[in-house]
């Protein structure tokens, strides 16, 4: 009996963003699920737009999984998980063994498949720089929601990670800023 997927089930119970107060929470599931959209479009923009050769579906996968240890670990806040190089190494290390203890919880013959999704180590660099891009491009959506709602809680932090974004020089990145960011910060009415 394997109970890799009902621990997976778990996501939906780990809240994100937990030092903040937040108008509407948001889950680790929910999470994935708009990283996994955002880093097919960046992958996808790069391959269109840019001509590049990256995996699409390799980046999808990375991205639905890459949030998988913290049923485990939880959600470590951002500010706390950088705060500076000894905590941000130990948690990368608590985050391997979570992910190794998962990947144990699959059938034997299951293990190598997911262990490309799962190890840091083994992961495709050129795919999961897409997941990572999606990950940061969602904290600064989830930062525009919250301000939409009238939450001045999130404007120091919108701020820091719009730098960080445009700090990646990534023209998917930009192209992502331009045609489809604005849409967020607009009321159902204005989309209409």
């Amino acid at each position: 009996m394997s109970h890799f997927f009902a621990y997976l089930a778990r996501m939906k119970y780990i809240n994100r963003w937990g030092l903040m107060r937040n108008t509407l929470e948001e889950n680790i599931q929910e999470h994935s699920l708009q990283v996994a959209m955002i880093a097919h479009l960046l992958a996808l923009i790069h391959n269109k737009f840019y001509g590049g050769k990256v995996d699409i579906e390799r980046v999808l996968t990375l991205a639905v999984f890459h949030e998988a240890s913290e049923v485990i670990t939880g959600d470590m806040a951002t500010p706390i998980k950088y705060f500076n190089p000894e905590i941000k190494k130990a948690y990368k290390e608590i985050e391997g063994v979570a992910n190794r203890k998962l990947l144990e919880m699959l059938p034997e013959e299951l293990q190598e498949d997911y262990a490309h999704i799962l190890i840091g180590e083994k992961r495709d660099k050129s795919a999961y720089v897409f997941v990572k891009a999606a990950d940061k491009l969602c904290a600064y959506l989830k930062c525009l929601e919250e301000l939409k709602a009238g939450n001045r809680e999130f404007e120091k932090a919108k701020n820091a990670i719009e730098n960080q974004i445009h700090g990646m020089d990534m023209p998917e990145i930009e192209y992502f800023m331009k045609n489809f960011a604005p849409s967020f910060s607009l009321t159902l009415d204005e989309l209409n």
